[in-house]
Parts: structure tokens; sequence; C-alpha cells
């Protein structure tokens, strides 16, 4: 049977680092995942008492499109919280996951063979989201000295319909001010680009808070998810705000394409919402495993690196020590037991001196993988 072209897309090799990760603990070995950008904490605590009442109450059917009117209204509620934004609930659009926002958007914004910009190192599954959809990305490399993230003279001569930015970013875990972010936007506007921001790894900040491109302008989409701050990767349940007169457009797509978002992780997103101390206790957790790697990794020979001002990930140069980041990914993972990203996933075209680490489980995952990173080293160097 023929396969569509469009479904000629790359795999998401982060995902391919899992299974070749779950292998070797199938055989016996205790693997430290420094791969996969999940807490290791499960959804919060009133998250899952509230489903657990829901399921014998309610008979979680389907919900409406755009998702249960009290948890967007309380999505709405967080902007005023967070950013000291008044927004409207009617602006917020309950999702599958982030994942289901990028569809959304990707849909309702673009048409065949138009051009996105989304920036060099980035997320991979943009990347293929868009191809899948018969658009065409183009991506834009970003400097070290920008660490890592894109500028206004990087659009310029692209011919972009959109441009998508992530703040703080996968895989550098490096933040946009406002001045930068609102420099961008206006790069994108000039040239008739519609403008998506990336807010996902919001609330995991360290030194400053993240900007939301709403403290802005209302002329953006903005997608965000209960997966990383609200610790429910699993859950498969995010949002998106749209402006006014977008509203419509992507009920109808949504209401098509997904029916609704998954009833049950609407039920326990609303309640994770109210669990602020079990949040705040796991950034504690990230804060500290953050200083464990910024100071173990150089250590290990891992030291060309560009600090992280949010998320849980430092994105490393190993440029000096590999031409074959993937490769290098598999040896790590096969003589230390660490399982760690190549830079490919993220970019295409410079990710093979590139390795990503990421920092979201247990403190005490975090010292034995740079333990057990340090001796890797120190033995490879002596080979």
């Amino acid at each position: 049977m023929r396969n569509s072209r469009r479904s000629q897309i790359d795999p998401f090799i982060v995902m391919d680092v899992m299974e070749a990760a779950r292998r070797a603990e199938a055989s016996g070995r205790h693997i430290i995942h420094m791969e996969v950008g999940q807490p290791g904490t499960p959804a919060p605590a009133g998250a899952r008492a509230a489903l657990s009442k829901a399921m014998v109450d309610d008979a979680m059917g389907y919900t409406v499109a755009l998702g249960l009117p009290a948890l967007r209204t309380r999505i709405a509620q967080l902007y005023g919280e967070w950013y000291n934004v008044d927004l409207s609930p009617d602006r917020v659009v309950v999702t599958s996951g982030s994942s289901g926002a990028f569809i959304l958007a990707f849909t309702a914004l673009f048409d065949t063979g138009d051009r996105v910009g989304i920036g060099a190192p980035g997320y991979p599954s943009y990347r293929q989201i868009l191809r899948a959809l018969d658009l065409v990305p183009v991506d834009i490399e970003t400097a070290v000295e920008n660490r890592l993230q894109p500028v206004p003279g990087d659009l310029a001569g692209l011919d972009l319909a959109g441009v998508m930015v992530a703040s703080p970013a996968n895989p550098t875990g490096t933040m946009l001010d406002r001045e930068a972010l609102a420099a961008l936007m206006q790069a994108a506007a000039e040239q008739g680009a519609a403008f998506i921001s990336d807010e996902i790894y919001h609330g995991i900040e360290y030194d400053r808070h993240a900007v939301s491109a709403l403290e802005i302008s209302d002329d953006c989409y903005v997608i965000n998810s209960f997966s990383k701050y609200f610790s429910m990767t699993g859950w498969r349940i995010g949002w998106m705000v749209v402006p006014e007169d977008h509203v419509r457009v992507i009920e109808r797509v949504a209401q098509n394409l997904f029916i609704c978002p998954p009833h049950a992780s609407q039920v326990a997103a609303l309640a994770a919402m109210e669990c602020k101390d079990e949040l705040q206790a796991n950034l504690e957790v990230y804060r500290a495993n953050r200083t464990l790697m910024l100071d173990g990794l150089p250590q290990a020979g891992f030291d060309r690196i560009a600090p992280p001002d949010g998320a849980f990930y430092v994105y490393a140069d190993v440029s000096h020590l590999t031409d074959d980041s993937r490769a290098f990914a598999t040896e790590i993972l096969e003589q230390a037991g660490v399982a760690v990203t190549p830079g490919l996933d993220f970019d295409p075209a410079r990710g093979a001196g590139t390795i990503r680490f990421s920092y979201a489980r247990s403190t005490a995952d975090i010292e034995e993988g740079l333990r057990r990173l340090r001796h890797f080293m120190t033995e490879r160097g002596s080979d």
C-alpha cells in the first residue's frame, strides 16, 4: 500500500533514545534518564484526587470542543496572576497537549506551501508537523552570541508567512526579555508573518520571570501546556490563546480534528492549577539540579554550554569531542548507562556537534548521572 509524501518525516530522535534506554532497562541495566523533557514527579496530588472523585460522579463524556468553561476561565485567571494580563476566557482554547495546539494553529494560520520560520536549534516536532501539513519549515540559524535565540535581523529576506519562537527554549533553556521579544514580534509583523509564541516552559524559571507575548500584543497565538510546570506530560492536555476573531476558526477545526480534549485530563488540569505548593516544590528540585549540572558538566568535560534561564535542559557544544552526536549519545548510553539526546534532533545543520542534557528527574538521579558521566569521560580520555 502506498504512503503519502506528507508522511515522509524524520523520526523524533529523543523517542528513539527512550526506546533504546527502555531496552537496556529490560535487560536489567539501571539507566539514568537525561534524555527526555519529562518531570520525574506525577501530576499533583490534588489533580489525581479530583479525577478519582469525578470518575465516580461523572460519566466523563465529550466536553465542548474549546474545553471545559471552568478550565478556560481558570487559565485566563492565570494570565492575571503571572503576567498582569486581563484575558477573556473566550480566547482560551483547551487542546490535546501542546501538540494538538500546534496542529490547530498551523492549520488555521497557513496554507499549503507557506513558509514558517523556526529557531534552530529548536523543538524538532515543529519542523515535522509543518512538513506533515504540507508547509515549509524554515530554520532560522541562531547565533551563540544571541544565546541561540533568533533576533530580528535573522528574519530578513526569508519571505515568511509565520514565525514561531519559544522562550524558555527547548533545547537551550534560554529566554528572550521583553525588549527582544517585542522586537521579534515587530519584525514578523512588518513582513506580514503570523507570530506564534511557545510558552510551554513558563513557570520553570530561575533568576527572572519569562515574558508572555500577550504582555506585548493580542495579535499573536500563544501555546502552553500542563506537561512541564504542572508535571502532567502523559495526560496530553494543553491550551492556546488566540485573537478574538480567530476563536470560531479554531473551534471549527478543533470540532472536526479532535472533537474535544480528553475530559479526564481537563478535570485533573483544573485541580492542578490550585496545587501551587507542590508545583513550587518541584521547581526547587529543578533549581537544585540546575546548579548541579552547571557545576558537574564542566567537571565531566562538557564545558561549552549556554547557561539556561528556564526549562530543565543544558545544551552543550561537543564538536571538540565528536562529529557524530547520535553515535556519541549511543556510546554514552551503552558505556555509562546515561541516556542523553543528540543535537541532530534540534538542529539538522549543526546538531552533529551538540548534545542536550535534561535535569528534570530527581536530584539523586542527577548526582548519579553526573558521576557516571565523569567516569565515562575520564575512561574515554585515557583510551
